[in-house]
């Protein structure tokens, strides 16, 4: 009869409590090498900046800051970027490797062409595509400082194999769906279909996607209402940390 090794019970517990400091490490060091790259943000909801009508009331000192801008500066530095380009520049994509496209306006077909090389070279992106979004704004409709009311990403999403559909039916009323273990605020939500690839899977019933596109990743949600600025509890908070887990910690 060959050897073999047995472990008492109480070597049992120590392995896998080495195992479990083993892997908190491994974790904690990813998240202190992804906080020192910069994050590129391209949206047209004031996170960086106030709801302010001009310059002088963006320029004070009491203005409450946008909640979201205090996290996602946990995360690495933040950098706002105007437009999608691969052109050599500071803001180029070609100097990150995370992205959050949250609420954007059209895509140029230059822009659609950049993110998506973007993606498939192995850059993670996070994407709020609402198609129905409904927070308070002091800019009247045309207004370029008005957030989206719907996002309008059909090249880009259709060159993934995906496609935002809503339902104008559905009651008004917030939700809280759970969505890959984060619980997300919602509010008229949209829905995400695929054409049945392999690479993109639906989670609650299409309100997100995770695609594996080229080297890249890209977790979609089609809902941005977790973003407003009013977050009793911090639910919105927490929505947004899981959904930033999600789409630049897993591999």
């Amino acid at each position: 009869m060959g050897n073999s090794i047995r472990l008492t019970p109480l070597k049992g517990v120590l392995i896998g409590v080495a195992m479990a400091l083993v892997l908190v490490a491994w974790w904690s060091q990813r998240r202190a090498v992804a906080s020192t790259e910069p994050i590129g943000l391209f949206t047209s909801l004031p996170l960086m900046w106030s709801n302010a009508a001009d310059l002088a009331d963006e320029l004070r000192a009491d203005l409450p800051e946008h909640w979201a801008k205090r996290l996602l500066a946990q995360r690495g530095r933040i950098v706002a970027l105007d437009v999608l380009t691969a052109a050599p520049g500071p803001q180029s994509l070609a100097g990150f490797r995370r992205l959050i496209i949250a609420q954007p306006r059209a895509l140029s077909p230059q822009e659609n062409v950049a993110l998506d090389n973007w993606v498939r070279g192995g850059g993670r992106l996070l994407l709020l595509a609402d198609p129905d979004y409904s927070e308070e704004s002091p800019f009247a409709l045309g207004d370029p400082r008005r957030p989206q009311t719907a996002a309008m990403l059909s090249p880009i999403l259709s060159r993934w194999g995906l496609a935002l559909q809503f339902d104008p039916a559905q009651p008004p009323d917030p939700e809280v769906r759970d969505v890959l273990g984060t619980e997300i605020p919602v509010l008229s939500p949209g829905r995400l279909e695929t054409r049945g690839q392999a690479n993109c899977k639906l989670w609650a019933a299409g309100l997100a996607a995770t695609c594996a596109i080229g080297r890249g990743r890209v977790v979609a949600l089609a809902d941005a209402a977790l973003l407003e600025a009013d977050d009793p509890g911090a639910r919105g908070a927490r929505a947004l940390a899981g959904m930033l887990d999600n789409a630049f910690l897993v591999r």
